[in-house]
C-alpha cells in the first residue's frame, strides 16, 4: 500500500515537473477571434478586441507571455499596447491561465489610422519568459484589412459660420406731426401748421416727387378728443377734428403737387382713455395711483369722468397737465426708402467700398461666388469698419474656405478680440479640429450656441471622436457629405440616401459615399461602379482608394479606374 502511494506521489511530481519544464507550445490562429474583422476606422483610430481561447494542458505553469499586436502594411508595422498573461506558478500581477483548464484572454487593440492600412494584416507577437529564459514564438495572423469609410469625415468641408448682414433694400421711415387743438374746438390754428415737425413732414413728402428711391406708401390721420365732457359731444368733436385735418392734408398735397402718396386714411377716437392712462402713468402727479384705480374700477366713460371730478384737486392737475395733450390730430407719412440695387452695390464695393455702410458691404460680399473677390470685399470691410466683429469673422470664413488656415485663424481671433462672438468661436473650433486639438475644439463649440452652422460642425466633431450615433443626432437634417457619412456608419441607409440626393453641389466624396451606400445595400454592380467612376473623374485619388477599399471587395473596380 505504501509502495503504491509513493508511486502515485512520484508520478504527480513528475507530471508537475513536466508541465513546468517544457517550453510553451506554438499558439494557433484558431485560438483567437477578432471583433471586428476586418478592422474598421472609428474616428481617427483603428480599434478592435482580440479574444484568445487558450485550451487546457497548453499554458505551462511557470511561463509568462507578453502579447504585442502589430498591424502590418505597406512594408511597415505599428504596434498596439502589449498585454501579459502568466501561468499559475508565476509571481506577478498579470491574468493567470490555468494549465488544467485553459482560459480566455482579452487583448484590446488600437492604432492611429493611416490610409495605407486598408491592405493590412493584424498579427500577434509572443515573447515568453520561462525559468529565467526568454524566447519568441511565431506570430499568428488574426485579422485582415481595415475598412476606412469613417476616415472620409472632413473638417475642411464644414461650412464656417458667417456673421450675417442686416441689409434691407427697402427701409420704411415714418414722419409724424401733431396738430394741437384748444378745448372743445376743432378749428386748426395757423401756428400749428408751422412747427418744425410739420415742416419736416412736408419736406419729406415733397422729396418723393423727385427722388425715385423715396416712395410714399401711406398718409394716416388719427384724431382725438380728451375724455372730459359728454361722450356724444366728444364724438362729434373728434370727428370734426378728423374732417378738418383731412381737408388740410388734401389741400397741402394739392399745393405741393404730390399726386403719388399711396393710401390716405383717417380715423378718430372720441375719448382717448388709453392715451390718458399712459400720460398719467408717466406723470409726476402726486395722486396718480388714485387716478389709475378709478380707471380700473369704473369702465363706463361718463362714470369715470364723474369720479375724477369728485377729486377736485386731482382733476385740476389733470386739466392742466394731462387733458390738453389729448386734444390733437396726428399726421403720419409712411415713406419707403429704396436702397442700391445688387449691381450698384457690387460696383461700389469694387470701386469705392468706403462709400457703403457696413451692412451694404457685408451684403455685397454675398453677391459673388468668387473667393478672391469676397476676400477683397471683406478686407475692405475690416479697414472701413474695424470695430465690427463680423468683418473680421467673415474675412476668416473666406480664408478658411480657400485653405488659408493660418490667416483664417488670425482673422477669427481678431474678431473675438473686437467682440466675443459665437461665430468666431465655432470657426476657431474648426481650426482646432484641423490641428487635432479636440479638447479646445469641444470648449469652443460649447461657446457657439445659436449659430446656424453649428450642427454641421458639432456632427463632424463627434465623427472625429468616433461617436457616430451622437454625430448623426447632431447633424439632424443637415445636407452634407459628413452628415450622410454619419448616417451610413449608423446604418440609417434610407436617411443617408435622402441626404446625398439633396446635396446641392455634389462633389467626388458625394459620389463615393453613394457608391458605398449602394454596395452596403446590395446594389447592382452597374450602380456602384457608375458612382465610383464619377468620383474618380472628379478626384483620381478617390479612384485609387477604391481599388483597395474593402467596401468594394465584391466589385471589379479596376474596370473603371485607370
Amino acid at each position: 500500500m505504501n509502495q503504491k502511494l509513493g508511486y502515485v506521489a512520484i508520478l504527480g511530481v513528475a507530471l508537475m515537473m513536466s508541465s513546468c519544464g517544457k517550453k510553451l507550445g506554438q499558439f494557433s490562429a484558431d485560438y483567437f477571434t477578432t471583433n471586428p474583422n476586418p478592422l474598421e476606422v472609428v474616428g481617427e483610430k483603428v480599434p478592435a478586441t482580440v479574444t484568445g481561447h487558450v485550451p487546457s494542458k497548453f499554458f505551462v505553469k511557470n511561463a509568462e507571455v507578453t502579447v504585442t499586436p502589430y498591424l502590418v502594411f505597406d512594408g511597415q508595422q505599428v504596434a498596439s499596447q502589449a498585454y501579459s498573461f502568466q501561468g499559475e506558478n508565476v509571481r506577478g500581477n498579470a491574468p493567470v491561465i490555468s494549465y488544467e483548464n485553459g482560459g480566455n484572454v482579452t487583448i484590446p487593440v488600437s492604432f492611429d489610422y493611416q490610409p495605407a492600412m486598408a491592405q493590412s494584416v493584424l498579427e500577434l507577437a509572443f515573447d515568453v519568459t520561462q525559468g529565467g529564459k526568454q524566447y519568441t514564438l511565431p506570430r499568428v495572423q488574426v485579422a485582415t484589412g481595415v475598412v476606412a469609410t469613417a476616415a472620409l469625415a472632413d473638417v475642411a468641408t464644414v461650412t464656417p459660420a458667417i456673421g450675417s448682414d442686416k441689409f434691407q433694400r427697402v427701409i420704411n421711415e415714418k414722419y409724424a406731426a401733431d396738430i394741437m387743438f384748444l378745448i372743445n374746438v376743432a378749428n386748426i390754428r395757423a401756428n400749428q401748421l408751422n412747427t418744425n415737425a410739420m415742416n419736416e413732414l412736408w419736406s419729406e413728402v415733397d422729396a418723393t416727387k423727385t427722388n425715385d428711391r423715396r416712395v410714399m406708401k401711406e398718409i394716416n390721420i388719427e384724431s382725438y378728443a380728451s375724455p372730459d365732457g359728454g361722450y356724444d359731444f366728444n364724438y362729434k368733436l373728434a370727428e370734426k377734428r378728423e374732417t378738418n385735418t383731412d381737408n388740410y392734408v388734401r389741400k397741402q398735397l394739392q399745393q405741393q403737387k404730390v399726386t403719388e402718396f399711396g393710401n390716405l386714411t383717417a380715423n378718430f377716437t372720441a375719448e382717448d382713455w388709453e392715451g390718458f392712462k399712459t400720460l398719467v402713468e408717466k406723470s409726476n402727479i402726486q395722486d396718480k395711483e388714485l387716478i389709475l384705480n378709478v380707471l380700473t374700477m369704473y369702465k363706463d366713460p361718463e362714470e369715470r369722468e364723474t369720479q375724477l371730478r369728485y377729486l377736485a384737486s386731482v382733476f385740476e392737475q389733470l386739466a392742466d397737465q394731462i387733458l390738453p395733450q389729448l386734444r390733437y390730430s396726428r399726421i403720419t407719412a409712411s415713406i419707403d426708402v429704396i436702397g442700391k440695387t445688387d449691381e450698384e452695390l457690387l460696383a461700389a464695393a469694387k470701386s469705392d467700398p468706403k462709400s457703403l455702410t457696413v451692412e451694404e458691404l457685408l451684403y455685397a460680399a454675398t453677391l459673388t461666388d468668387d473667393p478672391a473677390l469676397q476676400e477683397q470685399f471683406y478686407k475692405a470691410a475690416t479697414e472701413a469698419y474695424p470695430n465690427d466683429y463680423r468683418t473680421w469673422n467673415n474675412l476668416g470664413m473666406v480664408q478658411y474656405e480657400q485653405g488659408k488656415y493660418a490667416e483664417a485663424k488670425a482673422s477669427f481671433e481678431k474678431s473675438n478680440s473686437v467682440q466675443k462672438n459665437q461665430e468666431a468661436n465655432m470657426n476657431l473650433a474648426l481650426i482646432n479640429m484641423l490641428d487635432g486639438n479636440y479638447s479646445d475644439a469641444k470648449n469652443l463649440l460649447g461657446q457657439a450656441g445659436g449659430v446656424d452652422e453649428l450642427s454641421d460642425a458639432l456632427g463632424t466633431y463627434y465623427l472625429k471622436m468616433g461617436d457616430n450615433a451622437a454625430a448623426a443626432n447632431a447633424f439632424g437634417d443637415t445636407k452634407s457629405n459628413n452628415a450622410a457619412l454619419a448616417q451610413i456608419l449608423t446604418k440609417d441607409y434610407s436617411k443617408a440616401r435622402n441626404t446625398l440626393q439633396a446635396i446641392n453641389s455634389p462633389d467626388a466624396v458625394t459620389y463615393y459615399l453613394q457608391a458605398v451606400l449602394a454596395a452596403r445595400t446590395n446594389g447592382d454592380a452597374g450602380t456602384v461602379l457608375s458612382y465610383l467612376q464619377k468620383a474618380s473623374q472628379m478626384d483620381p485619388a478617390l479612384g485609387q482608394q477604391a481599388l483597395t477599399d474593402l467596401e468594394f471587395s465584391n466589385y471589379d473596380v479596376s474596370s473603371i479606374v485607370k
